[in-house]
């Protein structure tokens, strides 16, 4: 799973440039190119607010599926956890970074770029909602409701990073990080198979979701303005080979 969302990445810079006319970098950002001094920026922040999160996980009643329990305390060491282990310090990052690429990369310009005849506000909100809303479907139809919200709720919150920062830095560093501390804590005090296919969620989810989502937006968006993050390419960016975009 995690090697085919990795493959995602050049799979979209591919069709980026052969069926669009448009240099890859363009799908990352508005500078053309990864900003790597931003991304690592939005990690710590995205740590802030993971911190936040855990912290209101803790104190809330059990949230089914992704609850933290540590009664049992910590997984005994072997070589299936030894694996796991590999697999997310190593592929876990490339896995969130093509779920990126693939939702708030290609998807919410492609539908950005479909709707742009509605003006701004409507294609804008098209970009950000319908890739969300596929993104949310993407992780399963045995999903319950809470569950498919709290994906949802996710999504929404990257692809308004998407137009706050311009570009893909803030959600893959979130995107990122999240995996991190939900595998982690699975591998050392819960189960990776449940870790893996969350399908039972409460409602008490939502409030966690939030307190991430809100806390990290409210941060990055700080930090856009602070440092005066570009947002925005002039016009003859997007003017590819073949047609105007």
């Amino acid at each position: 799973m995690n090697l085919s969302w990795a493959a995602a990445i050049p799979a979209v810079l591919v069709v980026a440039w052969l069926v669009h006319r448009l240099a890859p970098g363009w799908v990352v950002s508005v500078a053309g190119r990864l900003r790597w001094r931003w991304l690592l920026v939005c990690a710590g922040l995205a740590a802030v607010a993971l911190g936040l999160t855990v912290l209101v996980s803790a104190v809330l009643p059990d949230q089914g599926a992704g609850s933290l329990d540590t009664s049992g305390g910590l997984n005994p060491w072997s070589s299936a956890l030894r694996d796991f282990v590999l697999v997310v310090v190593l592929l876990t990052p490339l896995q969130a970074a093509g779920e990126e690429f693939v939702f708030r990369g290609y998807l919410a310009q492609a539908c950005g770029g479909i709707t742009a005849r509605f003006g701004p506000r409507v294609s804008g909100a098209i970009a950000v909602v319908v890739p969300a809303v596929l993104f949310g479907l993407a992780h399963g139809l045995g999903q319950n409701l809470p569950v498919f919200l709290d994906r949802f709720a996710f999504g929404l919150v990257a692809g308004v990073l998407v137009l706050v920062t311009g570009g893909l830095e803030a959600g893959i560093a979130m995107h990122v990080l999240n995996n991190f501390v939900a595998f982690g804590l699975a591998l050392a005090f819960g189960d990776m198979t449940e870790a893996l296919t969350p399908g039972d969620g409460t409602w008490w989810a939502i409030p966690v979701t939030l307190t991430q989502s809100l806390s990290y937006l409210a941060l990055v968006s700080w930090a856009a303005r602070r440092g005066r993050v570009e947002r925005r390419t002039g016009g003859v960016i997007l003017e590819a080979r073949g047609a105007r975009v």
